[in-house]
């Protein structure tokens, strides 16, 4: 039992929609495998694309260990220069008034989630 809507469509059909129905209704064009050599083409990109930002990551991070050790060094030359009467008043600081290290985390992570959440609504 068909529905009074679809059979006034069809009757509603006029010369080009049955000849473009007709198009739409034959076999496919054998390309010889283009259209997957066209598909396969794309898939390669867009991994191409999803694996180029974590290899450049992890290449940069490789010439960056040096500089950085450079820098951790020189930074802990300059703290032997900090003056005594400093480095005792950190040193007097109890350990039960410094925040754990998890709330510490939890900010950093909210504080990265707020910027990220910015950044995408000023796009």
């Amino acid at each position: 039992m068909k529905s009074k809507i679809i059979n006034m469509v069809e009757r509603l059909k006029d010369k080009e929609d049955r000849m473009l129905e007709s198009l739409f209704a034959s076999e496919s064009i054998a390309d010889n495998g283009f259209s997957q050599k066209v598909v396969s083409r794309v898939r390669r990109r867009i991994w191409i694309q999803r694996l180029s930002l974590p290899i450049a990551f992890v290449v940069g991070g490789a010439i960056a260990v040096k500089p950085l050790s450079q820098f951790v060094a020189a930074m802990s030359k300059m703290f032997v220069f900090i003056p005594q009467s400093f480095s005792s008043r950190i040193e007097s600081v109890p350990f039960d008034r410094l925040p754990p290290v998890s709330s510490i985390f939890i900010a950093a992570t909210l504080v990265m989630v707020f910027l990220l959440v910015s950044r995408l609504l000023e796009d």
